[in-house]
């Protein structure tokens, strides 16, 4: 009985390691925890507004492309506090005509982690405007970076409390 215990075990061990896998998936996909930089933050659950945004202003395919990218993400609890400010509803700042440019304010060329960071450094952002960084505490413009180094295949993820303004 106990041969038989440790063979099934030894088994399940053996096949989860192999269906984990170390390299790309058999049909194309990167391996587990290296998904691109849209795929992480819709699985994180906390970006929704953002994924929404990111459909409307067809910037999907880019920040799925090759990058690589640093991406200043605001959550959905930042979008909310956006839209109370400006006292308009979602709906109405996905159908602003500047949408695609508020989102490419938060994206950089490059993959930028947190240990890359200087106070008072600036970075170009695809929308053509500079960001501020600052340290003690890391923020970003005005916006809190709650969450740092978030990495997917095509770049990195910093996560912030507010949603940037150009």
């Amino acid at each position: 009985m106990k041969k038989t215990v440790g063979f099934i075990l030894m088994a399940l061990m053996m096949f989860l390691s192999v269906s984990s896998g170390a390299g790309a998936a058999e049909d194309g996909q990167a391996p587990a925890g290296k998904k691109d930089i849209v795929d992480t933050a819709v699985e994180a659950g906390q970006f929704k507004t953002l994924a929404a945004a990111l459909e409307k202003a067809g910037l999907v395919d880019t920040l799925k492309g090759e990058g690589p990218f640093t991406v200043f993400a605001p959550t959905d609890a930042a979008f909310e506090k956006l839209l109370k400010k400006l006292g308009i509803t979602a709906e109405e700042l996905l159908a602003r005509e500047d949408l695609k440019d508020i989102l490419l304010y938060h994206v950089v060329s490059g993959k930028v982690l947190s240990t890359d960071l200087k106070d008072g450094m600036k970075a170009e952002t695809l929308a053509k405007k500079t960001v501020d960084i600052s340290l003690d505490p890391v923020r970003v413009n005005n916006a809190n970076v709650v969450q740092a180094d978030i990495e997917a295949s095509n770049g990195v993820i910093h996560v912030i409390d507010e949603v940037l303004l150009p």
